[in-house]
């Protein structure tokens, strides 16, 4: 009997030990996501060089490695003043393709700050990437705080960030753009920043030229230096969903012409 005992002994000490093994891993697993849920609410600055100028080399690397990706499968076309100088600006655009973002990308030698989903930022891989090129996280229903502190931040150091008002790629196959979410016009104002609007004209498909115009840089500068009511700030989001599509009604009528 007492040999039964003894036998049944170690394999009780290895049912223990397995079971210490599973927990240490689900302990290792829970404490990385606490470090990308914890990375996931700062955004990284990038202090100016000794010539002004923002960059992010993480930035900079990724133009190199997907930019020929990009133009041959997705060729593009930029139109108007594309080339924007150094200094805070918010870029403005509708959305269509994860592609998108290279068009604020390829206006600037500096690093351009992008808002996506929070999600994004928590992810394994491409979380830690969005982290490297300082993302700022957002909820959908653009109810986070943390989105506006961290967006004014960024403006207010002299950098650039890039914001797509549908919150998601259009995928209606419409030409409606989707229902915009507020914010831009609350930055720009509030930080006193110019808006680069630019609108993509036409839907990215596979070897086929896709437009993108650029507007000159404007500032909603009648709305400085006044309490303003959610109702003015509406107005405001309102002005500039318009220029973009007085911008890509202009440039489809000219194209028209020729």
């Amino acid at each position: 009997m007492e040999e039964e005992i003894r036998s049944e002994e170690p394999s009780a000490q290895t049912a223990a030990k397995k079971l210490t093994r599973k927990e240490k891993k689900e302990l290792r697993k829970q404490k990385v996501r606490e470090r990308r849920a914890a990375r996931a609410v700062k955004v990284r600055m990038f202090p100016a060089n000794k010539n002004g100028y923002h960059i992010m080399h993480f930035m900079n690397f990724l133009r190199f490695l997907f930019y020929w990706m990009h133009f041959l499968i997705f060729p593009y076309k930029l139109h108007g003043p594309h080339k924007v100088g150094k200094g805070a600006y918010i870029y403005f655009g509708n959305h269509y393709h994860i592609f998108d973002v290279f068009y604020p990308a390829l206006s600037t030698k500096e690093g351009v700050h992008f808002i996506t989903k929070q999600s994004v930022l928590e992810a394994p891989v491409i979380g830690y990437w969005a982290y490297l090129v300082g993302a700022i996280g957002a909820n959908r229903d653009g109810s986070d705080v943390h989105t506006v502190i961290s967006s004014m931040k960024v403006l207010r150091n002299g950098e650039k960030l890039s914001m797509f008002p549908e919150g998601m790629r259009n995928r209606s196959g419409g030409d409606e753009f989707l229902p915009f979410h507020g914010g831009t016009a609350l930055l720009a104002i509030k930080t006193k920043t110019p808006i680069v609007p630019f609108v993509i004209c036409n839907r990215p498909k596979v070897f086929r030229v896709t437009h993108v115009v650029f507007g000159e840089p404007f500032e909603l500068s009648q709305y400085y230096g006044r309490k303003l009511t959610p109702e003015d700030y509406a107005e405001a989001e309102e002005l500039l969903r318009n220029k973009l599509y007085e911008m890509r009604a202009q440039f489809r009528a000219s194209r028209a012409k020729k």
